[in-house]
């Protein structure tokens, strides 16, 4: 499918080659240009990248009253040859699909969304912040668009990708260690659901735990399964652990649990790592008496957004909390940081092919 611009006058676009002052916030600010198509009867049309500008949607839309929407989060980088490269979005591609047929949703070819992406950034590579840790956050998502109240899939939908140029997802960057909420008031997903999608409506159901963590002095709770025995997310990220020997642990992933693409590649960059990955079912007592026993050294979450949230504290409802190690950032967490970041930025070659380049042919 062809994808035609529609650009603002390239007098009004940002030049943002001068580095900014202060250190640019997570997700807030927003390029130029944005990419649209339409799923109109049974195929994928009116592919354009416009200027930034708002939907019109109808006020039955089905997305605004059954929440039959998904989304994908993804980032480029600057790389030293002064080129920009997108991290992984085949696989953001592939999971958006998934997600599309848990929603009964239409899939977008895969090769379709790489070039709707890199066709936007291209666009918009002026805006590319030049500072210390950012990136441009890349927001690909669909969401349907029938007027009608009748529970039921939609059979129009539109796709889109926003860009945002980012700063660390938290404000102190790797520098300091969250805390995650223990608790068996709330739970993520129930089997047989939508836990395994990134569905909007699975975020939306996730802001009252959230909100509810903040007054333990919290950044997020650490999601249990519905009997309270798993352990399952933390809060947006997969969790993972390391033991004493330094073998690093993810929860099996299962229908409740989003695979997290920053988990998929830490276990596939195991051997680089030089470090022993394993997935299995971690039950919570097990886990919190491991704490207490320091056979747990290292904690923390993995996701896109911060790539790698260490946890330094556990807390409980009761007041008490559980530090994990000497409850600052371990070596081995660091390590993956280093190398994974290293990996996105450039600074480390790409064995993978996990890198592609943001070729110029529109800017």
């Amino acid at each position: 499918m062809k994808i035609n611009l529609k650009l603002k006058d390239s007098s009004e676009r940002l030049q943002s080659q001068l580095a900014p002052k202060e250190k640019l916030p997570f997700g807030k600010l927003r390029t130029d240009h944005m990419f649209v198509a339409d799923y109109i009867d049974n195929e994928w049309k009116n592919a354009h990248v416009i200027p930034y500008s708002d939907f019109s949607i109808a006020p039955g839309a089905i997305v605004l009253h059954y929440a039959q929407a998904i989304f994908e989060g993804a980032k480029a980088f600057m790389h030293p040859d002064n080129e920009i490269y997108t991290f992984r979005v085949d696989k953001n591609a592939e999971r958006l699909n998934i997600s599309a047929d848990c929603l009964c949703m239409p899939n977008i070819p895969v090769d379709f969304q790489i070039e709707a992406i890199h066709t936007l950034i291209d666009v918009d590579r002026l805006w590319f912040p030049l500072q210390e840790g950012a990136s441009l956050y890349i927001r690909p998502f669909m969401f349907s668009v029938d007027d009608s109240l009748g529970v039921h899939p939609g059979a129009k939908y539109k796709f889109a990708v926003i860009l945002s140029p980012s700063g660390p997802y938290y404000p102190d960057g790797f520098s300091k260690p969250i805390r995650l909420l223990i608790t068996k008031k709330f739970h993520r997903a129930t089997p047989g659901g939508t836990g395994y999608a990134k569905a909007a409506g699975n975020y939306a159901a996730s802001l009252r735990a959230g909100e509810f963590a903040k007054k333990f002095g919290a950044n997020q709770v650490l999601y249990l399964d519905t009997t309270n025995t798993y352990i399952e997310e933390a809060g947006a990220m997969n969790h993972y652990h390391i033991t004493a020997d330094g073998t690093v642990v993810i929860p099996e992933f299962t229908d409740t649990i989003l695979k997290s693409i920053t988990s998929l590649s830490i276990i596939e960059l195991a051997n680089e790592l030089g470090l022993n990955v394993i997935q299995k079912r971690i039950k919570i007592d097990e886990f919190i008496n491991d704490v207490k026993a320091g056979k747990i050294v290292e904690a923390g979450g993995f996701g896109t957004a911060a790539v790698i949230s260490p946890v330094g504290e556990y807390v409980f409802e009761d007041g008490t909390s559980l530090t994990v190690g000497n409850g600052q950032i371990g070596p081995i967490s660091k390590k993956i940081y280093e190398y994974y970041t290293g990996l996105q930025y450039g600074k480390i070659k790409d064995k993978k092919g996990w890198l592609k380049k943001v070729e110029r042919k529109h800017a």
